[in-house]
């Protein structure tokens, strides 16, 4: 039995099966998801990721979202339990028409993709994390290991009364434009890694 608002079954992949949780009582047509692998419990890892079109489905080595969220799998895999929140927060939480704006703006100028969003007047990062603290509620977590090198997103969960660990999320060998979104990322607040990325 789940909490009301909150819709449960299994998916197959291939490594097996995995639960998914879906908060149907958030508004717009792509709600707050977790998937849930092995048996959780508290101090597992947990990746909350946020939806990227350009890396995730076009394969763009502008960002390196398609990697952390592979990353993040294979190491939920490895440890055999764990928990992959999606968020429907596209372009740092301004959607993608303003991301869209935002690369444009970009490559005109020669800005990294928060000094564009400053020249557009859009907020750097106006992501949201009260609804993975829900999603992390219903799975009855209160203590996470959280793959990130943000730590707004640690700050964040905590706020929400989460215990946060933050385990580093090293990318694997960034290409040329991969290391440049990194190396703006660094200049905005994230933490920096032995290996010179971050994520």
């Amino acid at each position: 039995m789940t909490s009301e608002g909150v819709r449960t079954h299994e998916l197959h992949g291939t490594d097996g099966a995995f639960t998914v949780y879906v908060l149907d009582d958030v508004p717009g047509p792509n709600p707050p998801a977790a998937a849930v692998f092995g048996d959780v419990s508290d101090d597992c890892l947990v990746r909350v990721h946020s939806r990227c079109l350009y890396g995730e489905i076009f394969a763009s080595n502008d960002c390196d979202c398609r990697e952390q969220l592979h990353k993040s799998l294979e190491l939920i895999r490895e440890e055999g339990a764990g928990v992959l929140i999606y968020l429907d927060q596209e372009g740092r939480g301004a959607g993608l028409g303003v991301k869209a704006r935002g690369y444009e703006v970009s490559q005109l100028l020669g800005l990294d993709t928060y000094e564009s969003y400053a020249h557009l007047n859009v907020a750097a990062d106006s992501r949201t994390y009260e609804h993975a603290a829900r999603l992390l509620s219903v799975l009855q977590l209160e203590r996470v290991r959280l793959l990130t090198n943000n730590p707004a997103k640690v700050a964040a969960l905590e706020a929400e009364g989460i215990v946060v660990k933050r385990e580093e999320l090293v990318v694997d060998h960034p290409g040329e434009h991969t290391v440049r979104y990194l190396q703006a990322k660094e200049r905005h607040g994230h933490a920096i890694l032995p290996a010179g990325t971050f994520a």
